[in-house]
């Protein structure tokens, strides 16, 4: 599981013209975008959303969970592109649908359980993300 997190003054999500997902934070708050691959499971969903949930990103070294800052979870299987030949990127590394669409939703559960606030985009939907990066602090977790 990859995710990309970025540290936000808003985020929202766009599909056919209307806002589906969207976090206006009176601080800071976390994009995180969602790639799944093939031996990613439940376990892997939790122990992502703890690492997001705790990553100390904010002003001060502070985390999400120290601030209450919310998230913008967006699916994202781009983040396993293949690149290394040719121009057209190859998605293998991605997990099919059926896998990864449960595990995003797990991955954004897992953050509600710990007490955040989430919203998120639509699963396999042509999305437009609109954000205001702050900082700009992106930084890229992997288990």
């Amino acid at each position: 599981m990859r995710v990309l997190t970025q540290r936000v003054t808003s985020a929202a999500v766009t599909v056919d013209g209307e806002v589906v997902g969207a976090i206006e934070p009176k601080g800071q708050g976390l994009l995180a975008l969602v790639g799944v691959t093939h031996d990613d499971d439940a376990a892997k969903a939790r122990r992502m959303a703890e690492k997001v949930w705790q990553l100390r990103i904010l002003d001060d070294e502070k985390s999400a969970s120290d601030v209450g800052a919310p998230i913008l979870v967006v699916s994202q299987f781009t983040l396993y592109a293949n690149t290394v030949k040719g121009r057209r990127p190859a998605w293998n590394a991605a997990a099919p649908r059926a896998t990864a669409e449960p595990l995003v939703t797990a991955f954004a559960d897992a953050l509600r359980d710990l007490g955040a606030s989430v919203s998120t985009g639509i699963f396999g939907a042509h999305m437009q993300v609109q954000l205001v990066n702050d900082g700009p602090v992106t930084v890229l977790l992997e288990l």
